[in-house]
């Protein structure tokens, strides 16, 4: 039996309720559609009717009559039209003028025909009126109360164009709040280049036909003036730099704007962007965009357009080549997208890179606000690390310094450690006047390590062995006297605890107890908590790394042979002088005390060391007295 062709049928009560009340996340989508509508309806009478007009777009939020309504001076719709476009699900005028007239696709806004859908998420009943520049001496009303089916009947004589009116459900009585719908208009439309006016006394304005000024009076900073004196009319640099931020600022709710920076260079976008003027941590993710497609905003939260690490920049971005998603809530992700992710990292760090050069103060606001999130944005793009490493600072033992002053009170070098807190290292420093890089903050290990090798610098990185070989020069056994090393090590010996002579800066410090940091690392990392802490597929990889280090002791005591009491020491431990043995009591409690480790991981614990100098103290007074 041949296989018969049959036709899809669709259930519409249902294909309306999906549509209806899931396609939009928020019901004030409504009046984004139903104005952008308004204003394709004014760009179509443009395009086809050669008669002048004026457009203009009218919104009125009556609260009393709970009623909003979007009146424009656009092409009105025919009978036909009406059946045809805005009566069938997904056909839109705008895509057939579209593509008939290619040459007027950069004014039109609308592509699916479902715009007019979102008036029934919100209404209870909508009204059109309309009369078409085709057929102006003929006037129509339509009306339903569900989208599921309308009636259609001439209406009286009215000027050419369109008005919707929704009669709102209670839940979104808001809408015909005019405040807000003001507000929001604000926003939504403020790109447009049609007038939109928003009269906060609807009544009064038709009565009095005094519309005020539009939502969208003001042009954006990147748009050129209109007419012909541009040269004559351009504010000075002050100027444009304060309608730049007052621009940001009816965006920006959250952080005040700092500065702001143009979208330059070529690409799908034009635009501005700006730093906030807020302190940030590297890992302070507080992007704000707002994303506009042929003058309609599309999405106020398009924070993947913005690189990660910039976690400190908000964006208000114009374009006419990014394809918004059905809902028109988001960016569809395809090679415009792409192109307009490198367009806005290129204008960053050249805006960035203008901000330092040209306005000095701004630029010291923003390494005070934002330094650690720039170094970190640094190891991103090799322009941005030149820039922000010569002024940006890095957290050190000394506290917060410039990367060249750091090489230069380190006498070329570059130390950093690698400890949660205090270590070996504060004690050793502190005591050479040496400032060491606190390496577990943000980006602090990799933004060192980039500008130590893009310099020809040293970099020593404390707690590991190559780090440590920078720091302690090994002794031979036998470049001592005879039993001196066997003697030391015996006598500072202690559990999980390398004893190593050396020599090391400075003279008058005797001894430094250094964790190993790849040992605590692996014994972290292998502990039972980290199962509760760490995925299983990082903590997985994060053991194939540790598997490779080496389960030696996790520290070492580094007795220098250079402090003149070590080495005088070591001679009378191996000739087993009395007064040596004495010494070497009151050390070993002071090698705990001063380590600067967990209590678990000491020499020997806080309360032992204190009670062996109590000891000692009081043996010494006994002696004295006999």
């Amino acid at each position: 039996m041949p296989a018969e062709l049959h036709r899809t049928r669709v259930d519409l009560e249902g294909l309306m309720k999906v549509l209806g009340d899931h396609l939009y996340s928020t019901p004030v989508v409504a009046l984004r559609e139903l104005v952008q509508n308004a204003h394709d309806s004014c760009e179509r009478r443009r395009i086809e009717d050669r008669s002048p007009f004026t457009a203009k777009i009218h919104v009125l939020a009556d609260p009393s009559a709970r009623t909003l309504s979007i009146e424009d001076q656009g092409a009105g719709l025919t009978a036909e039209e009406i059946e045809r476009y805005l009566a069938t699900i997904g056909a839109g005028y705008t895509r057939t003028l579209r593509q008939s007239r290619p040459d007027a696709e950069s004014g039109l806004i609308g592509f699916f025909g479902l715009g007019f859908l979102s008036a029934f998420v919100v209404a209870e009943r909508v009204e059109v009126w309309t009369c078409s520049y085709q057929q102006p001496d003929r006037a129509w009303r339509f009306l339903s109360r569900d989208g599921h089916s309308y009636s259609l009947e001439q209406g009286a004589d009215r000027p050419v164009g369109t008005r919707v009116t929704l009669h709102l459900q209670e839940a979104h009585a808001s809408l015909a709040n005019p405040s807000a719908v003001r507000r929001l208009l604000s926003r939504y439309v403020c790109l447009l280049p049609v007038p939109i006016h928003c009269p906060l006394d609807a009544a009064l304005a038709r009565r009095e036909d005094h519309w005020g000024e539009a939502v969208n009076a003001v042009p954006p900073p990147w748009r050129p003036l209109a007419g012909g004196d541009e040269v004559e009319n351009e504010p000075s640099p002050l100027r444009r730099r304060k309608l730049a931020l007052d621009f940001a600022r009816r965006f920006e709710t959250d952080f005040e704007p700092l500065c702001t920076m143009p979208i330059v260079g070529a690409g799908p976008l034009t635009g501005m962007l700006w730093v906030q003027d807020a302190a940030t941590y590297g890992s302070s993710d507080n992007r704000r965009v707002w994303a506009f497609v042929r003058g309609m905003m599309i999405s106020d939260d398009a924070r993947e357009l913005l690189p990660r690490w910039a976690g400190f920049i908000g964006a208000v971005l114009e374009s006419d080549r990014l394809t918004p998603t059905a809902s028109r809530e988001d960016l569809q992700r395809d090679a415009a997208f792409d192109a307009a992710q490198a367009q806005i990292h290129e204008s960053l760090i050249e805006g960035l890179a203008a901000l330092a050069r040209d306005e000095p103060a701004s630029w010291r606001r923003i390494l005070n606000r934002h330094n650690e999130a720039l170094l970190g944005a640094g190891l991103c793009d090799d322009r941005l690390f030149a820039l922000v490493s010569e002024q940006a600072t890095l957290p050190t033992s000394q506290g917060d310094l410039p990367l060249a002053r750091i090489v230069q009170s380190s006498q070329g070098r570059l130390y950093v450690s690698q400890a949660q807190r205090g270590g070996f290292e504060e004690l050793l420093f502190r005591a050479l006047s040496l400032p060491v890089i606190q390496g577990v903050r943000y980006g602090a290990l990799p933004v060192a390590r980039r500008y130590a090798e893009s310099r020809g610098l040293p970099l020593v990185i404390l707690g590991t062995e190559t780090g440590e070989r920078a720091l302690f020069r090994p002794v031979a056994d036998d470049e001592l006297e005879a039993g001196v090393a066997a003697a030391l090590r015996q006598g500072f010996a202690g559990e999980g605890v390398d004893v190593v002579l050396s020599r090391f800066a400075p003279p008058h410090l005797p001894f430094v107890l250094v964790p190993d940091r790849d040992v605590e690392l692996k014994q972290r990392i292998e502990a039972d908590e980290a199962d509760q802490r760490i995925s299983t597929a990082a903590l997985g990889l994060a053991r194939l790394f540790t598997a490779a280090i080496d389960t030696g002791p996790p520290m070492r005591l580094y007795l220098n042979l250079d402090c003149p009491l070590l080495a005088a020491l070591g001679r009378g431990l191996a000739e087993a002088s009395p007064g040596a043995a004495q010494v070497l009591t009151l050390l070993r409690p002071l090698v705990a005390l001063l380590s600067h480790i967990d209590e678990q991981q000491r020499y020997m614990s806080s309360e032992q060391a204190l009670r062996a100098l109590c000891t000692l103290g009081e043996r010494m007074l006994e002696d004295r007295h006999e």
